[in-house]
């Protein structure tokens, strides 16, 4: 349930002018009000019609500061009535019948809207059954609820989610830098981190050697090859020169 109330103060006309706008729009909607409102050519129409607004956003604010869910369009006029103003009189004066003249007088009047969400009364009246109606409204009043409660425990929980993050990284922040780590391999004082390093020096010279022989014996061979090549020729040229002395 929930209600609101807005008020326009010193409207120019008269209390009875007004209430002839008012008795319009008691008792419906507020969207059937604006749209009667808007088409009724009276002075005090305008007026009534910015209090209606008002009235509905006092309705908004109220729902959102106590958490309840309230659609605009659920909500009806409950109360409007007029309440007569100040009258000014002024030294000005009007015609009047058989030559008199009347003092001019300006009326102003306030009005007064109250809208609620409850379940309209007609709309009790057409279901036929009053107990179902109440029923289905505390329904929906059940199912704004929840939805007003997970909202706001949403919200708790990125608070709640937004300040364990500032305070970790605060933490994280304030701890002192990490020192470095100094691996088996750094350390050679350690025994066993010396056998590896020997190993590993002894393996690369026995590689070394390895190498050096077969680059040795590779040459060896290369040069015995050319030697005994340089030898046939020697031998083909001296052979060639003694059959040429014979022919002659």
């Amino acid at each position: 349930m929930m209600e609101a109330k807005a008020s326009a103060k010193f409207i120019r006309g008269s209390a009875q002018k007004a209430r002839l706008v008012v008795d319009l729009v008691r008792g419906k909607s507020v969207n059937q009000a604006l749209a009667t409102l808007q088409f009724t050519y009276k002075r005090a129409s305008n007026p009534v019609e910015a209090c209606v607004r008002s009235a509905i956003a006092n309705a908004t604010e109220a729902a959102e500061r106590a958490n309840i869910a309230v659609d605009p369009d659920d909500l009806w006029i409950k109360e409007a009535f007029v309440d007569k103003g100040p009258t000014k009189s002024r030294f000005r004066t009007r015609p009047a019948p058989q030559g008199r003249a009347f003092r001019e007088r300006r009326h102003f009047c306030h009005v007064t809207i109250t809208l609620s969400s409850d379940e309209h009364p007609d709309t009790l009246t057409r279901n036929g059954n009053a107990e179902d109606a109440l029923a289905r409204r505390a329904a929906r009043q059940t199912i704004r609820q929840s939805i007003a409660a997970s909202a706001t425990r949403q919200r708790s929980e990125q608070e709640t989610a937004t300040t364990t993050a500032a305070v970790t990284t605060g933490a994280i922040d304030a701890t002192p830098e990490a020192q470095p780590v100094v691996t088996a391999t750094e350390n050679t004082d350690t025994p066993q981190a010396t056998t590896q390093t020997e190993t590993a020096q002894t393996t690369q010279a026995t590689q070394a050697d390895v190498t050096t022989e077969t680059q040795s014996s590779s040459v060896e061979t290369a040069q015995d090859a050319t030697s005994q090549s340089t030898d046939a020729t020697t031998n083909a040229v001296t052979e060639n020169k003694t059959e040429e002395k014979d022919g002659v």
